[in-house]
């Protein structure tokens, strides 16, 4: 997927939780994005913010530790 279209998407996640009371938006972005992006999704996401998330709301990049990283493949 192109980075901008990720971008995108994890924004619009980021901000729905946002938009929620509570101070757990981060692990609710990590959670959604763990039951719906598949494992290619998510290693993109997670190198994508370790390579310095440009352009992404600061939730996704808060919800780093949260993402579940796909086992690798041999």
């Amino acid at each position: 997927m192109s980075p901008e279209k990720m971008v995108m998407m994890a924004n619009q996640i980021a901000t729905f939780f946002a938009s929620q009371p509570g101070d757990h938006g981060a692990e609710d972005v990590a959670a959604h994005i763990n039951d719906f992006w598949e494992p290619r999704m998510r290693s993109q996401l997670i190198a994508f913010i370790e390579a310095g998330g440009e352009g992404l709301h600061p939730l996704v990049v808060q919800s780093l530790g949260h993402i579940r990283a796909p086992a690798a493949q041999d």
